[in-house]
């Protein structure tokens, strides 16, 4: 994270507020979850199984949660003051386990997943269905939307454009492996300069500011039309 007034001194990509429930509490009817016969999991297109992509840093891939192994770290990565000031997960490890397992035991709008980079886990990620999500009570949200929220874990990770760079690649990545997908969004806090500063370096426009609970956040939108030009 750095100097706040330096825009890529690293940054904390960060959800709604400090629990999950806002995420997940739009309920979708049992006949519109009946039309996935392969289950919830295509909500977000198999994302299980969109493999791993190159990037200038190395092989990249997103590996959803196994709660049991990855509790630990990610826990730790909550707890750095850093990325507590914008996730507020901070505290004892039964408040991360509970955001984490609202959404594996969700309905499948939402995967919280470990970003790992040549075999070592070094971000969190969430990528979820932004328009099935409260967020889109708050901007003109299109069918199919995909939405992210990400943290590097380690300090040494920050600062040096691998935060952008990873960000340019999975939203790329949703792109590609959800072809009804035609924008990708983020609403990272205002205040978090360098988060919005990456956001812009990785391809995103400044689309407007909207009041979440908890915070006033810029829109962040990366467009599948503009993705060669940006």
């Amino acid at each position: 994270m750095g100097t706040r007034g330096a825009p890529f001194t690293g940054f904390a990509i960060e959800d709604d507020e400090g629990d999950c429930e806002d995420t997940l509490d739009l309920h979708l009817p049992a006949e519109y979850l009946a039309l996935f016969a392969a289950g919830t999991s295509c909500l977000l297109d198999q994302l299980h199984t969109w493999g791993p992509l190159v990037t200038r840093f190395g092989s990249f891939q997103l590996a959803p949660v196994r709660l049991d192994e990855d509790l630990p770290l990610i826990h730790r990565w909550m707890n750095d003051p850093c990325v507590a000031e914008y996730w507020e997960l901070a505290g004892p490890r039964n408040r991360t386990e509970d955001h984490l397992r609202a959404q594996l035991a969700g309905d499948g709008r939402s995967m919280p997943c470990l970003g790992v980079l040549d075999g070592t886990p070094m971000s969190y990620w969430e990528i979820y269905r932004a328009d099935l999500d409260p967020l889109a009570r708050h901007y003109p949200a299109r069918p199919h939307d995909t939405g992210i929220h990400l943290l590097v874990g380690a300090a040494g990770d920050r600062g040096r454009g691998m935060g952008s760079a990873l960000l340019r690649a999975v939203a790329d990545l949703i792109l590609d492996r959800r072809p009804a997908c035609a924008r990708v969004v983020a609403e990272p806090a205002l205040r978090n300069t360098p988060s919005v500063a990456a956001f812009l370096s990785a391809g995103f426009r400044y689309a407007d500011e909207v009041d979440l609970p908890g915070k006033r956040a810029a829109l962040m939108i990366r467009d599948r039309v503009l993705r060669d030009v940006m």
